[in-house]
This record gives C-alpha cells, sequence and structure tokens, in this order.
C-alpha cells in the first residue's frame, strides 16, 4: 500500500506549511471583507452565504439574548432568507412585529420606534431592497435601536458592492453579505459580527471562526471573495456612476415608449443597479418567457423567486395590486452592460409589451400613442 505522505503528494512538513499559508489566505481575505464593510478583521465571520448569515443573525442574536418573553422587528418586504427564519421564531413562540412600508418600499424609523417593548431583542430590517432597489434608513434605525439597548441586524447581501457601507455609521451589530452578489464565487459570504454582540453559533462541532463556525473554511471561495472585495472596493464609485446613468436611461426610455408604464421604489434612495417597472395589461410570466427568448434575462419579482406563481410580496407591500404585481419586471445591471444593450432592450422590450397587450382584452390603446 502506497504511503499516505508519498512524495509524490509531499511529506508532513510541507502539508503544515500549506496549512498555514491557507491560514494565511483566510486571515489576507479577512482584512479585505472587513475594509468593505468598513469593519474590524476580527469582526468578520465566514459563511456560506448570504442565507446562512441571515439565519446565523437571527437565530443566534434571539438564542443569546437573555429573558424568557422575546420578541423580534422586521418588516415586510424582508428576503425569504429573512421573512422565513422570522416566521420559524414565531412558530417557536416568539412575538414577531412585521412593519409595513410605504409606496417606495421604505421604512418608517417612527414606526421601528413605537414597535420596540420591554422584551424586544432584536430589530433586523434590510439595508438594500432585492427587488426594488430601495435602500432603507439603518442609519437613523441604529440610533433608535441603539438610545433603546436593542441589538440590530441587516442584510446587506443586495448593497454590499454597490453602495459604500460603514458598519459604524450605520450603527448595526450584525451584517450580512454574500460574495456573488459582488462577482465573487457563489456559495460563500459573511456575517459581521460587531465586537462585544452576544451570538449563539447555529451548530457546533469545532472553534474555527472564533468559535461562530465549526468546520473546515472553503479557502478558495474565501479567497475568490476577497478579490472580489477588494475589486469592488476600487471600482464602486465609477461604476455606481455608470450603473445609474444606464438604469436611468432604460427607465425613461420605458416610460417614454410604453404607455402606463411606471417605475417602483425610492428614485432618491436606491441601488444603482435596479429598476422595477411595472407595464400593465400584460402578464408577467409570457413577459419573462417572451423577452428570455429574445435574449434579456429579467423576472417579475426576486431571482431566486422566478417562477413562482404568487405575485411578489414586496409589490403587494407597496400597494400595488396583485394584477400589476403579476404585471411588474425586475432589471438588473452590471459591470458587462453597455449603453448598447439598453438601446436592444428598449427596442426589444417595447416590441414584446405591444404584441402581448394586442392580445390582451383589457387593454384600450391611447389615442395619442
Amino acid at each position: 500500500m502506497r504511503p499516505y505522505f508519498s512524495e509524490e503528494f509531499g511529506n508532513a512538513s510541507s502539508i503544515h506549511s500549506f496549512g498555514q499559508h491557507a491560514r494565511g489566505a483566510v486571515e489576507q481575505a479577512r482584512i479585505s471583507v472587513a475594509e468593505l464593510l468598513g469593519a474590524r478583521p476580527a469582526e468578520v465571520t465566514f459563511s456560506s452565504g448570504g442565507t446562512e448569515s441571515n439565519n446565523h443573525a437571527i437565530f443566534g442574536a434571539v438564542a443569546a439574548a437573555s429573558g424568557g418573553a422575546k420578541h423580534v422587528i422586521t418588516s415586510a418586504i424582508e428576503h425569504s432568507a429573512v421573512l422565513d427564519v422570522c416566521k420559524a421564531l414565531e412558530n417557536r413562540g416568539i412575538a414577531i412585529t412585521f412593519l409595513p412600508v410605504d409606496h417606495e418600499g421604505l421604512v418608517n424609523p417612527e414606526d421601528v420606534r413605537q414597535a420596540i417593548r420591554p422584551e424586544t431583542v432584536l430589530i433586523t430590517i434590510m439595508l438594500a431592497n432585492n427587488e426594488l432597489g430601495t435602500l432603507e434608513p439603518i442609519a437613523e434605525i441604529g440610533k433608535i435601536a441603539a438610545h433603546a439597548g436593542v441589538t440590530l441586524h441587516t442584510d446587506a447581501v443586495q448593497a454590499a458592492g454597490k453602495v459604500p457601507i460603514e458598519v459604524t455609521e450605520l450603527g448595526v451589530h450584525l451584517l450580512s453579505i454574500s460574495a456573488h452578489k459582488f462577482y465573487g464565487p457563489k456559495g460563500v459570504g459573511a456575517l459581521y459580527v460587531r465586537k462585544g454582540t452576544r451570538i449563539e453559533p447555529l451548530m457546533y462541532g469545532g472553534h474555527s471562526e472564533r468559535d461562530h463556525r465549526p468546520g473546515t473554511e472553503d479557502v478558495a471561495a474565501i479567497a475568490g471573495m476577497a478579490c472580489a472585495a477588494d475589486m469592488a472596493a476600487l471600482s464602486m464609485k465609477e461604476e455606481s456612476k455608470r450603473l445609474s446613468a444606464l438604469r436611468d436611461r432604460l427607465e425613461s426610455g420605458l416610460l417614454a415608449r410604453i404607455p402606463f408604464a411606471r417605475v417602483n421604489g425610492s428614485l432618491a434612495h436606491r441601488t444603482p443597479n435596479t429598476t422595477n417597472i411595472t407595464l400593465p395589461f400584460v402578464e408577467g410570466e409570457s413577459m419573462v418567457i417572451a423577452l428570455d427568448l429574445k435574449g434579456i434575462a429579467c423576472s417579475t419579482g426576486a431571482a431566486c423567486s422566478s417562477g413562482a406563481m404568487e405575485p411578489s410580496h414586496v409589490l403587494t407591500a407597496i400597494g400595488l395590486s396583485p394584477e400589476d404585481a403579476r404585471a411588474t419586471l425586475r432589471l438588473s445591471l452590471g459591470h458587462q452592460t453597455t449603453g448598447e444593450e439598453i438601446d436592444f432592450a428598449l427596442h426589444t422590450i417595447r416590441a414584446v409589451i405591444d404584441r402581448l397587450r394586442q392580445m390582451s382584452p383589457t387593454y384600450k390603446k391611447p389615442i395619442n400613442a
């Protein structure tokens, strides 16, 4: 039988050296991710992505909180990786308050203040909505949470790498990100845990990640995340300007070309890459299929919910009817998006909508259209 440490695979000394290099790569990556968030490296815990980070933050903070009765505050438009966790806690007897949002998808900080109870242990409000791009007033909510002595978590998966993040300015104790949202590998993310914040681990079985997450780190994925974080930090300012201009051109072009079209979400406070636009009198899935055949990737709601029959909970929460929610497109721009592609999208989307509306029994073309 061949020895385990043969010349072909190296000897015990070289294996130990490799382990040291791997550990060094992980710690260097921790520095890169921390710099993207304005945090300290020791406050970054690597995970398998945004979903795990959200689960760890919410379950972990609630479990670590003292007292019998516990209460959590969230919003009605959170990603399912937050909403489903809160619903699971609710099934376990934890009181949950789901705050409404206005027609732009914004949480009112005063609603947060009014919802806090003596037994409130956690507030979890996303930084950027994944369907609308709306940026929530987390810094204001952070001041409210600090005054009340309540732990604050934000799901920043859609914001990291697209808008500047400074955890101290936001006033958050916990913040979740996912590498693939800023061009890193899939299957890796991170959870920011402010020093001194009490949080229980989701799993047990080792002392990795400062006892926050057991198990061997995926060094290659973590290194890829660090590279993406470095690139995002360098290009964010200029890329944000470029994408905002392209997004605005896309929106204004669609509004000018397609009668009754309207943009959803906040026009003043949003990420630069996302637009959400309602195109009444057509059916969303028909739009998505027709546009996909023409080479345009889009969705009627969250990308991870494509194929769902129910209207988007985000769009109904901002006041859209089920019919209008189903007639809404979510379009995202990225590094590879060009002006020529915006022109192509404008021409193609209008042609598809015109054709679908011609088949709609409820659509009446405006006289001046």
